[in-house]
């Protein structure tokens, strides 16, 4: 792949792309088309093999902190029946669209989002849909969305390795994922499925990310571990994984989420994932 790929395999000249040559040769889905108006240069999986996690605050803090860098970013929310992201960056307008496609909504920062929030006419309606439906809106999402510039677009997953995880790996054009865990062992090991699925669609993990990993005592400053020793060196040595970081509880973290001002907080807990994926 080119330092230029624009990710549609239908456009390209490039026999020798290791994408196509390798989809020839195993007879993979190929991947899906961008649309003709989008340019994205690369794109970040963020996964976890259980919910709850913190997938979409890592997701989130992402997107706002490479914006904060000059990045311009976005956000495919594929979580299309627990949406969470819109709420985090204080967004309740509708998506809007013409003849060319449909326009994601942009946050204060500049974050590019779209998510099924932005086209349900009630934001807390449920989607009772079934697996091929949810898959298909995040084919849509990709293909039929205008994305604008993008230097990073990070993909909020649903957790485990069903059929919107899957479609995401095999349809769009991912360059890597981050894994998100906390220190609970039972975690740890549901989220080294996830690893392990990322390994067989042949995408590399670029850090593992421990969400809620201690908390820190506001008057002498020691740390706590509310849910045990943390694993995320364990995970990451027995997988090879390059980078991870450790988020603690922070009580302005979960009340910035509620207020929707994600993008006002700096953890600096993430400086080591961040050059990871400048490195892309």
């Amino acid at each position: 792949m080119s330092d230029t790929c624009n990710h549609d395999c239908s456009s390209c000249g490039e026999n020798s792309c290791n994408d196509r040559t390798q989809s020839q040769k195993t007879g993979a889905p190929q991947k899906e088309k961008l649309h003709k108006k989008s340019t994205v240069k690369k794109v970040i999986g963020v996964v976890s093999g259980k919910g709850g996690v913190g997938k979409s605050l890592v997701t989130s803090l992402m997107a706002s902190e490479m914006a904060r860098k000059g990045f311009k970013t976005a956000i495919l929310d594929s979580d299309i029946t627990g949406p969470s992201i819109p709420k985090a960056f204080g967004l309740h307008s509708k998506a809007v669209g013409d003849e060319d496609g449909i326009y994601p909504v942009v946050s204060n920062g500049g974050t590019q989002i779209m998510s099924i929030n932005f086209l349900l006419e009630n934001e807390t309606d449920p989607v009772l849909w079934r697996g091929p439906i949810l898959a298909g809106a995040v084919k849509q999402f990709w293909s039929d969305v205008i994305w604008t510039d993008v230097d990073f677009m990070f993909v909020d997953m649903p957790p485990g390795t069903g059929d919107v995880p899957l479609t995401v790996f095999q349809s769009l054009a991912i360059d890597g994922i981050i894994v998100v865990s906390t220190p609970q062992e039972l975690v740890g090991m549901i989220v080294q499925k996830a690893v392990k699925m990322a390994e067989t669609m042949s995408i590399p993990v670029l850090g593992l990310v421990e969400n809620m990993s201690y908390a820190v005592c506001p008057k002498c400053g020691e740390h706590f571990n509310v849910f045990g020793e943390s694993h995320v060196k364990e995970i990451a040595a027995q997988y090879n994984i390059p980078v991870t970081a450790q988020i603690p509880i922070n009580p302005e973290i979960a009340a910035a989420c509620d207020a929707g001002k994600i993008e006002n907080i700096e953890t600096g807990c993430l400086e080591d994932i961040k050059t990871a994926i400048e490195a892309l």
